[in-house]
């Protein structure tokens, strides 16, 4: 049985009241804003049954309001880059604005992680609703969004749906930093990651893919068998892991497959995550430095944390031979990701 709560937690200038909502299960306690849809929190049990919150965050509300890294945060309306943040939709240029280097990313510069949304309970959990006006960001139509989290025992439950007006593109994920030590761990290189993916999207130097679909076999991105991140990030070029794993086939249907399993083998936690998103962006906090700091004061550094970001294809308004992207007036975009936590 889930035990939901709520209260206010702050206000924003210009846009109101903030709340936390409390989701309380036999094993996970979770703590969701009403800003950004963001997860603040997610403590879980070790295998000694200690408590730990293994997501990173802020103490405060201005902390959200100002976070630059989309702590916890549901990011939209196209989560991950658009290449110099141009598209064409039937017959029509759409330019919005460029927020990493060339390109934008995650919605751009007040994406859904900046917006207050409207919450209502359900059973076991919160359904928060936003609704992103025609041209928000540069992106054409209205759009109706929401997602609901629900706790269920150890699963903690994303289900994401979206209609517009005019048609658009559209990838939303959850941007949750874990650390399965405990938030405010130093590194994550103890932790063991499998990724059920057969190829990955390598990427440009702007972290745009280059539109080649690569087989992991023989490359330090084969994460089939599960792996110490540590071990593996000294072999990975670049600053560390950010990339696109491909879950299935572009044109494969609707369904809910296994993405990823992380383990941390000195306090046995174990996260799960499965989705019915035909990608995810494994991300090792390459540029988090020390500048941020987090709950209890700590500085959050290089490689601090992990990210399995469920999500469509980074580009793919822009590549038609990755999965479609687009929602057309009249269709409901829906996707659901669940998060596991259980101890070995």
């Amino acid at each position: 049985m889930t035990q939901v709560s709520h209260q206010q937690w702050g206000q924003v200038p210009g846009l109101g009241s903030v709340d936390m909502w409390t989701l309380q299960s036999p094993q996970v306690r979770v703590e969701v804003l009403t800003l950004g849809a963001i997860i603040r929190s997610v403590s879980c049990r070790g295998q000694h049954g200690q408590m730990q919150d293994v997501v990173l965050g802020y103490d405060d509300l201005e902390g959200y309001v100002s976070d630059k890294r989309y702590l916890g945060a549901l990011v939209g309306r196209v989560a991950n880059r658009i290449v110099k943040g141009h598209f064409v939709v039937e017959g029509k240029e759409f330019q919005l604005d460029t927020n990493n280097g060339p390109n934008a990313l995650h919605g751009g510069l007040h994406g859904f992680n900046k917006a207050v949304w409207l919450a209502a309970e359900v059973e076991g959990g919160v359904i928060l609703s936003h609704t992103s006006p025609d041209g928000d960001q540069g992106y054409p139509g209205e759009l109706q969004v929401s997602v609901s989290y629900t706790l269920q025992g150890e699963t903690l439950t994303a289900d994401y749906r979206a209609r517009s007006t005019k048609t658009t593109p559209i990838n939303l994920t959850n941007h949750s930093y874990f650390n399965l030590a405990g938030q405010g761990a130093a590194d994550i290189y103890d932790h063991e990651v499998s990724i059920s993916a057969q190829s990955y999207l390598p990427v440009d130097d702007t972290s745009i893919p280059t539109g080649e679909i690569r087989p992991v076999e023989d490359t330090p991105f084969d994460l089939r068998v599960p792996v110490p991140i540590g071990v593996r990030l000294k072999k990975v070029p670049g600053l560390g892991f950010d990339h696109n794993f491909c879950l299935c086939s572009p044109r494969d249907d609707w369904t809910e497959r296994h993405a990823a399993r992380v383990l941390h083998p000195p306090s046995g936690r174990v996260l799960e995550v499965s989705t019915s998103q035909p990608g995810v962006q494994f991300y090792t906090a390459n540029v988090l430095d020390g500048s941020i700091r987090g709950k209890g004061g700590v500085a959050y550094g290089k490689h601090s944390a992990f990210c399995l970001e469920t999500q469509n294809w980074p580009n793919a308004v822009n590549q038609a031979s990755f999965p479609d992207c687009l929602l057309r007036p009249g269709d409901e975009y829906h996707h659901v990701t669940r998060f596991t936590f259980t101890t070995v």
